[in-house]
């Protein structure tokens, strides 16, 4: 009876919120992608631009989903939203994704990257990538298994370790650049299906992961305001820094010499701007952002678990939405997903697995998108606190720019995408046994 009573712990604040938002953005692909979207463009201007595009439409996206998180700020997110507009069952789908694909494949594909940028680092045996990736998030798990202050705190932390080394780019690029290749052109564009969209398309994918902290909702404290700006403040800053490092490494190599080194040219220009120990100083710096991109994300994700297990659309559902009495924290939901992401590392190809999730998260997001339409007229226009800015147009950019995206992976990969829908046609006799053993899921909003 005593754990009934337990609920989750709403300490969040906005420096918290907002330290997961950067945090659990930027992991790698900053320091990794300018050469990438170059190839893409052909020219450094083209791929600046293709960099601020993908922000702005991300922070459409922000803006456009703020509205309905300060209108439905319960724990689960994006799962919590689709229940609410489209009703249960399209609140299942979206959950089942992804509690048992999209979650613990992410969390795989970046520990598992973390685990060989650390076997490269100190020079030992690639058998030692697995273990290393498992032994992170293990560790991470731990923490988050504490209070969800500890959590928080560990993302501050890391996120101020992050931005050092951003800024030290910056700053170089800045005062001591001297290559400038700005407005240079390479003679080597990867030619694909629209060059600029499809740099247009990686830059958003470097920006995802934002929509995260709303599965925080519960756990915010005056979530109405709070999260709406985390989110808003969270995507401006990360696209300043997006531009600013994109900025500091066009200033200190010319556009072919990038384009040769391709993902090696951020370390490069370490190197040979700080000599060896600055340059591994550097890469320290990136893989503690790739740590707080973990913590985040482990942070974050159990919280679907638990909600989908509060309201019975989960087999374990009693053991899953069990929050430790003395830490407030969904704990088993952590263990679920720590067990499924190492089974997925010792298994399988984490980073094509989280690929093939593009297509219908993505497709949820634009739901959830034309969701803010629904609730305006449920609310006779009148929403309650937080409203989109420049309503209807920044919606409609939100659902464009998103739709660029699920069409782009139709066309690029039609098996991807049809795996995908199967993984969602596979929850569906889950979600009708269930409906059949527990009965219509309690209305109660999971706080």
């Amino acid at each position: 009876m005593k754990e009934t009573t337990v609920g989750l712990n709403r300490s969040l604040g906005l420096w918290s919120a907002l330290a997961l938002v950067i945090g659990t953005v930027i992991g790698s692909g900053i320091f990794f992608k300018q050469a990438s979207v170059l190839q893409m463009t052909g020219s450094t201007n083209l791929a600046l631009l293709a960099w601020l595009l993908g922000g702005l439409i991300t922070l459409a996206d922000g803006l456009t989903l703020s509205e309905i998180g300060a209108q439905i700020p319960h724990t689960g997110g994006l799962y919590q939203y689709m229940a609410h507009i489209y009703g249960e069952f399209w609140g299942f789908m979206s959950g089942w994704m992804q509690v048992i694909v999209y979650a613990p494949s992410i969390v795989g594909s970046i520990a598992g990257y973390l685990g060989l940028l650390m076997v490269n680092f100190f020079g030992i045996s690639s058998v030692w990538k697995a273990p290393i990736a498992i032994l992170t998030i293990v560790l991470i798990a731990i923490l988050n298994m504490l209070e969800n202050r500890y959590g928080a705190a560990f993302a501050i932390v890391t996120t101020i370790c992050k931005l050092l080394p951003i800024a030290v780019i910056v700053l170089f690029g800045l005062f001591f650049g001297h290559e400038s290749a700005f407005g240079e052109t390479i003679t080597t564009v990867h030619q694909s299906m629209g060059n600029f969209g499809v740099a247009v398309l990686g830059t958003i994918f470097a920006y995802d992961g934002w929509i995260l902290i709303t599965n925080l909702g519960g756990e915010i404290k005056r979530p109405e305001k709070l999260l709406p700006l985390a989110i808003i403040l969270g995507i401006a800053i990360i696209i300043v820094l997006y531009l600013g490092v994109t900025y500091g490494i066009f200033r200190s190599m010319s556009a072919t010499r990038i384009n040769e080194l391709g993902e090696n040219a951020t370390a490069y220009f370490a190197t040979s701007a700080f000599g060896v120990w600055g340059g591994r100083l550097i890469n320290i710096g990136i893989m503690i952002s790739i740590i707080g991109a973990l913590n985040g994300k482990i942070m974050t994700f159990p919280r679907i678990y638990y909600a989908m297990a509060a309201k019975h659309q989960l087999p374990f559902a009693k053991h899953l939405s069990r929050l430790s009495p003395k830490t407030h924290t969904p704990v088993v939901a952590i263990v679920t997903l720590l067990v499924l992401t190492a089974a997925m590392i010792l298994t399988i190809d984490t980073d094509r697995l989280s690929e093939l999730c593009i297509f219908v998260m993505y497709s949820f997001y634009i739901a959830a998108f034309i969701g803010v339409f629904i609730l305006r007229r449920r609310h006779g226009g009148k929403p309650k606190g937080f409203r989109t800015p420049g309503y209807p147009v920044v919606p409609i950019l939100a659902i464009l720019g998103t739709g660029f995206v699920v069409v782009s992976e139709l066309f690029s990969d039609f098996a991807g995408a049809a795996v995908s829908m199967l993984v969602i046609a596979l929850g569906i006799p889950l979600y009708y046994y269930l409906r059949h053993k527990y009965g219509d899921s309690d209305d109660t909003d999971v706080i």
